[in-house]
């Protein structure tokens, strides 16, 4: 049988030559002359990411350029007889997990628990407003389906701020940024735009579009790899049209991840994606954060109460990859009540990753884009994630990245959230309901 895997090989001119070309707008896919693994299928459609060393700071960013880069990502396939006996490595290439993903959202049928205005009103969002905090000169990157700024337009009452220079296309995929169907990733747009109304929204779709063999692209870790590497690009290298100049803070939304431990390798493989911060996705979320972004992810929808079909009934350890990133500001969900929602993904993370998992909780299951047609509840933690990334494009208006960085963002946001059991960190709020205005005024930004 055939798994689907991400191989990191050492550099050479092709996959050097592939991954300048994706960089600048011209994906070339894997040239011809790429030497590759005799084991390896590669997707010839599928661009080369550098993904450095394996350093840390300063010198591990400055590695993950193309001509700096001592590795390269490409995806494909290796043919074995049994999951179990994947290759750890392949002629001096290292073999990893590319395990499928999915959009964070459940219990669609379950109606609505109060609404946008609701959710405005208990995040304080007029007082934010109020002080200018409104996401001005914030870019924030929405990987998720895509946007259709049409329905955002017709919620609104206005068409929002769209960079459509700096989004970005998995090569092979038909469409345009901005233009995309109205699904999930449209409601994550509505979402932010509620704390940070002024904020620039990119579109990153990497969860739509069409693979070799007939497979969801979107589905696969694969191609969230190459959407990050091109806001990594963009970011710290400012390879595309307009650069990171334009922006005080990039904010970066992701509202999926990994539902069930059979989507990923066995424990034990090193190229294994739940628990392995040496993962190449893992790794450029890490080089992201270093470079000043603020990284937001969903916890899942695998929660003991009510739990999504796809967990299987595991809902232990379901915070995993990514998700479970210390790097990242992980988060669970609850309704305009303060109850958390049966299906918010309990901590703590998968062990071998940031333990004390979700970070925070902010709201979900309210009525609000009605991007699954009139009336539909924006759900799951992939509410609760937008709701937060807009947070902080609004606090980061006035507080930007390059004096403020994550880390200590996400620790003030941490120390102001409204405790909802008890203080301190607990398995199901993390360390409590976001109060972006309580943080705002430790920051000095609102009175």
């Amino acid at each position: 049988m055939k798994i689907p895997v991400i191989v990191a090989m050492p550099s050479q001119a092709p996959l050097l030559e592939s991954a300048m070309n994706a960089q600048a707008g011209t994906p070339s896919g894997i040239l011809a002359e790429t030497r590759i693994p005799e084991r390896v299928e590669i997707d010839p459609i599928f661009s080369a990411v550098p993904i450095g060393d394996a350093g840390t700071g300063t010198s591990a960013l400055e590695s993950a350029t193309p001509q700096s880069s001592p590795r390269f990502a490409v995806r494909g396939f290796v043919e074995v007889d049994d999951p179990e006996e994947t290759p750890e490595t392949v002629e001096g290439a290292e073999v990893f997990s590319d395990p499928r993903i999915d959009s964070f959202i459940t219990c669609g049928g379950t109606p609505a628990v109060g609404d946008t205005s609701a959710v405005s009103a208990n995040l304080n969002v007029a007082a934010l407003h109020n002080e200018g905090l409104d996401g001005t000169d914030i870019a924030v990157a929405i990987v998720d389906t895509g946007i259709n700024l049409q329905h955002l337009a017709s919620k609104l009452g206005a068409m929002p701020r769209f960079d459509a220079g700096n989004s970005w296309m998995p090569n092979g995929l038909s469409g345009t940024p901005g233009q995309m169907p109205v699904d999930h990733g449209t409601m994550c747009a509505f979402n932010v735009l509620v704390a940070a109304p002024k904020a620039t929204l990119l579109d990153f779709p990497v969860l739509s579009g069409n693979a070799p063999g007939g497979a969801a692209m979107g589905g696969f870790l694969s191609v969230a790899i190459a959407g990050f590497a091109q806001l990594l690009a963009f970011w710290a290298v400012a390879f595309a049209p307009g650069g990171a100049n334009r922006y005080k803070a990039l904010v970066v939304n992701n509202s999926w991840g990994m539902y069930h431990p059979s989507w990923d390798f066995p424990p034990g493989h090193p190229g294994r994606y739940s628990d392995n911060p040496a993962h190449p996705f893992n790794r450029l979320v890490q080089l992201l954060s270093t470079a000043n972004a603020d990284i937001v992810f969903a916890a899942g929808n695998c929660g003991a109460n009510c739990s999504d079909t796809r967990c299987q009934n595991v809902v232990t350890h379901t915070i995993t990859g990514a998700n479970a990133l210390a790097e990242v500001i992980t988060l669970s969900g609850c309704d305009i009540n303060d109850d958390r929602v049966g299906y918010s993904s309990q901590g703590p993370a998968i062990p071998g990753m940031a333990v004390n998992k979700p970070d925070l909780t902010a709201y979900t299951h309210f009525l609000g884009s009605e991007a699954f047609g009139t009336g539909s509840a924006d759900t799951g933690t992939s509410t609760s994630c937008p709701v937060t990334a807009g947070c902080i494009a609004a606090l980061r208006t006035k507080v930007p990245s390059n004096t403020l960085p994550p880390g200590a963002m996400k620790a003030q946001l941490q120390a102001t959230a409204r405790q909802v059991v008890g203080a301190g960190w607990n398995k199901d709020y993390g360390f409590g309901i976001i109060n972006p205005v309580a943080a705002g005024q430790t920051l000095g930004v609102v009175p």
